[in-house]
């Protein structure tokens, strides 16, 4: 099976049981779904986040989702719980295809590595 159909299907796949969990089965897009790896990332998942705390969860999200491409370095955690990551190397320009490619591959390993899907 190619690399590119792999993905798809683990894609498809991944938001299908993201969704029914956490959106009563309306597909998540790219967006709500690093949101929700930000959640995981810093271990609060029962309290209600600021619009500036959710960009944050954000950003938590894509230095995870990219740390093991060699992008991003975890240093710390914060007095208040928040991981801090550094940058080791700059992200190279990106379309906006390659970029989804690139978060959708990251995403796919994250799960695959906490075991939701295989």
């Amino acid at each position: 099976m190619s690399r590119d159909i792999q993905l798809k299907e683990r894609w498809e796949r991944l938001v299908e049981i993201l969704s029914n969990q956490f959106s009563q089965g309306e597909d998540l897009d790219l967006d709500a779904i690093i949101y929700l790896i930000g959640v995981q990332e810093l271990g609060k998942v029962h309290r209600t986040f600021k619009k500036d705390e959710k960009l944050n969860l954000m950003h938590i999200a894509i230095c995870r989702l990219l740390e093991p491409y060699g992008f991003y370095e975890f240093e710390h955690f914060d007095n208040d719980g928040w991981p801090h990551y550094k940058v080791k190397e700059a992200l190279p320009p990106l379309k906006a295809g390659e970029q989804s490619v690139l978060m959708k591959e990251a995403i796919v390993s994250y799960f695959l590595e906490k075991e939701l899907i295989d």
